[in-house]
């Protein structure tokens, strides 16, 4: 959801005060209060996910508070915020115009953040990208490399994103017949569509059970740009075509 969520800070205007101590953002009440709901409800959860895991050891805490909000990209946030500081202080505070939003206090308290939560704060996050389900994809990509251990049989590839999922790049395993057509479609500069379940391993995405590979159109210019990249990648194809490993 990368791209949406860039979509709505568009319009958000940010401030600092004089020597930099404070920072502040402002929000559109029409279109950017529920972020800012959000936001605010996920960072208190986070406060009490790492308050829990101080006081019990444990990191349960953290797998509820995902449905208000807290996600491996809010902690890797807050530890950037918090890192090589004394600590950070988010408040919120509701525009007197449009009242209060439903849930929320009217004199919310401030959450704070100390360079002792970090610790926490990464074990979460690296829990988060260990648990991330897998989910069904039907991503369209150009091929980057392709490789195989002998001249038949299944073979991996590299696929750069084009649609379909918020990822640079996967990797898959083909049968013997879908590596074929995805060496052809790339030599003639067309990008393929495949199915799968792309999976988080290690911070590296991975399509599995990846299936329905077949070429797809596309206009004159991304053709060119495709060629390009064959061109420069060229060495990677005759690796693949050779069988060595």
């Amino acid at each position: 959801h990368r791209r949406p969520a860039a979509a709505s800070l568009d319009h958000v205007l940010v401030g600092s005060a004089p020597g930099g101590r404070q920072l502040t953002a402002f929000v559109p009440v029409d279109t950017g209060r529920a972020l800012a709901v959000r936001l605010h409800q996920a960072l208190y959860a986070t406060r009490e996910a790492i308050d829990y895991e101080r006081a019990t050891g444990g990191m349960d805490a953290f797998d509820g508070a995902v449905e208000a909000g807290v996600s491996r990209e809010l902690t890797e946030a807050v530890v950037a915020l918090v890192r090589g500081t004394e600590g950070a202080r988010i408040a919120v505070e509701w525009a007197p115009g449009a009242g209060v939003p439903e849930g929320c206090a009217a004199q919310a308290e401030a959450v704070e953040f100390s360079p002792g939560d970090l610790p926490v704060l990464r074990a979460a996050g690296a829990r988060y990208l260990r648990e991330e389900p897998a989910m069904p994809v039907r991503i369209t990509g150009s091929v980057v490399r392709m490789r195989r251990s002998g001249p038949r049989g299944e073979g991996t590839v590299r696929m750069q994103v084009i649609a379909g999922a918020e990822v640079g790049h996967v990797r898959m395993t083909l049968d013997e017949e879908s590596y074929r057509i995805a060496g052809h479609a790339h030599l003639v500069g067309l990008p393929v569509r495949v199915h799968g379940r792309l999976e988080s391993r290690g911070g590296f995405r991975r399509l599995t059970g990846a299936s329905g590979v077949v070429p797809v159109q596309v206009d004159e210019a991304e053709r060119d740009r495709l060629m390009k990249s064959l061109q420069e990648n060229l060495d990677f194809f005759e690796e693949a075509c050779s069988g060595e490993d």
